[in-house]
């Protein structure tokens, strides 16, 4: 599964367009980054992008426009209502799929240390990536904005991370650089059937982390409560890692509570949801529906859908389409504006920016594409093909089961079967097109030039590495397939007696997918000279084809025994 992480650098330049243009073109240089927004603010004097990516390809797009804005941008002449202190004045990588906080840090400070090391910039590392407690406030790392940072820099306390510790011309035009970790945030409103701002907000106060004053009494005009120290007392809302306000939408004509979530791993959008509908009732308002600001990752929306459909008694192993569809439909995203999941979710608006892969092709022209003179798709993409249609047979075995009268009591069981079958239809998919990936990268390595003895010695590593992706790969398919009959043989003992034979079919391409991606690994095995890796990579291979066919013959023979009675 693709690793992707979110750059949202600020930089301190709002009102020259050329320039901006000359930084966003440092970003989209490295062409494997999606640049998804721009957003400059003239009064601010100050531009926010957004981009996303694998997390090498995003480091190294930040750091060039980290470079270029450095080159363009005199601080000592800037000028914006918004706190700053570098021409890059904050750089946060947010993890968005398939990475962790802790490896989103590391690249963080990856990033800060060849920003300070490369180009002399002072770097503060914030939020999760500082290294002591008093950094991670970005207000702490900028106080006293540009005007302040002469001095600070030279101090003990607030020597930086890495970069220049002196003042000098080159940091007196680039400023310093904020470069942190943080979680996702995402700003979400929730619709109500009132217009009344008084209510939406006490909502809001409800919910929000930071809760409503302590009064005395009446809780609007009682005195308000103070603690030994003087200060107020408050009563906390129910919903952490939310900051929550109420407010009427003229365009709309009604009120709402505008809810930015701070951690969506601790507070997702469906519990937000829900708590703010329960609260509503509560005060006798209802929700109607909610508004997605900005984008949102994948997981957030399936966790959602999941969510509801639980709730349903429902198995949760179906597509992530109809997944989103039961999230859309449940949150009300669609109530004042149409909710497009391509445009809305990070991982799909990736994607279509990429353009169209081989599982976005037709069956008939897939069917073409193969049949053509083009060597690619070839085998090894039909093999993880053939096991993805295996492992989507075994799910939809699992789902039937899931809804069959008389077994609801048994929907969980099923939908946890759903739920590991679909993983592996969804992992062996996406190998059709990492099949053709490598065999493009061997073609590649093949083709480059051999000019000097550094490009022929270039090129032997290439190819080397090349056709170890591509041994690694069909190695990937075998395993995943050869996994994935758990599911087909579990579905043939204790599944829908009417789709046994769905289960048997399921199996049959299961051991296909193994056998073809075998040959597969044979092949680009042969000539290659690490014999220590090859001895284990075949070894391996051999073992999976064994177990494979084992498996296989088990299956079929309980299959065929229920179908004889």
């Amino acid at each position: 599964m693709r690793k992707i992480i979110e750059c949202v650098p600020n930089f301190s330049e709002g009102r020259d367009l050329a320039k901006i243009k000359e930084i966003t073109d440092a970003i989209e240089s490295v062409q494997e980054v999606s640049l998804l927004d721009v957003d400059p603010g003239k009064a601010t004097n100050r531009t926010v992008v957004t981009f996303v990516g694998s997390p090498d390809d995003v480091i190294e797009a930040a750091f060039r426009g980290i470079q270029k804005a450095a080159e363009i941008i005199d601080m000592s002449r800037h000028s914006g209502e918004h706190p700053r202190f570098g021409a890059t004045d904050v750089c946060p990588l947010v993890p968005v799929a398939n990475v962790t906080m802790e490896e989103t840090v590391e690249y963080a400070r990856k990033l800060a240390k060849r920003v300070g090391e490369e180009l002399g910039i002072p770097v503060f590392c914030y939020e999760f990536a500082a290294f002591v407690h008093k950094r991670q406030s970005l207000a702490n790392c900028r106080s006293g904005e540009y005007e302040a940072l002469k001095e600070r820099i030279s101090t003990k306390e607030w020597k930086p991370d890495f970069g220049a510790e002196k003042w000098t011309d080159k940091v007196a035009r680039s400023g310093a650089t904020a470069i942190g970790a943080r979680n996702f945030l995402v700003a979400y409103n929730i619709n109500l059937n009132t217009t009344s701002t008084r209510r939406a907000n006490a909502i809001a106060f409800d919910v929000r982390e930071a809760g409503r004053v302590k009064r005395e009494g009446n809780s609007i005009t009682g005195k308000v409560v103070k603690d030994k120290n003087g200060e107020p007392v408050r009563i906390p809302g129910t919903l952490k890692k939310t900051r929550a306000i109420g407010w009427y939408i003229e365009e709309y004509g009604i009120a709402q509570i505008s809810i930015n979530l701070t951690d969506i791993t601790v507070t997702p959008v469906h519990i937000a949801f829900d708590e703010v509908t329960e609260k509503a009732r509560a005060r006798g308002i209802r929700t109607t529906g909610s508004e997605l600001v900005g984008l949102i990752p994948l997981q957030a929306m399936l966790d959602a859908g999941k969510y509801f459909l639980r709730k349903q008694q429902r198995s949760t192993g179906i597509s992530d389409e109809e997944i989103i569809k039961i999230a859309i439909k449940s949150l009300g995203l669609n109530e004042l504006t149409p909710f497009d999941p391509k445009k809305k979710i990070i991982e799909y608006l990736i994607e279509e920016n990429r353009g169209e892969k081989l599982i976005d092709l037709t069956l008939t022209r897939f069917n073409d594409e193969t049949a053509s003179e083009s060597p690619a798709p070839g085998g090894g993409s039909i093999s993880a093909y053939v096991g993805s249609l295996g492992a989507a047979l075994g799910t939809m075995v699992a789902n039937l089961s899931a809804h069959k009268r008389g077994w609801d009591n048994r929907w969980e069981e099923f939908s946890n079967w759903a739920e590991k079958g679909k993983y592996y239809h969804t992992a062996l998919l996406n190998c059709v097109d990492e099949d053709t990936e490598a065999f493009n990268k061997i073609m590649a390595a093949f083709g480059m030039p051999k000019l000097t003895e550094a490009e022929k010695t270039e090129r032997k590593k290439a190819i080397r590495a090349a056709t170890r992706n591509a041994i690694e790969v069909p190695l990937k398919v075998m395993q995943l397939a050869h996994d994935s009959m758990e599911v087909m043989q579990a579905m043939a003992e204790i599944g829908n007696p009417n789709s046994v034979s769905d289960a048997g079919v399921g199996a049959l391409c299961a051991r296909t997918a193994v056998e073809g991606a075998y040959l597969n690994v044979k092949i680009n095995a042969a000539g290659f000279d690490d014999s220590g890796y090859l001895t284990s990579a075949i070894e391996k291979a051999e073992k999976l084809l064994a177990e494979a066919k084992k498996s296989e013959a088990e299956i079929l023979k309980m299959v065929y025994k229920k179908m004889n009675g």
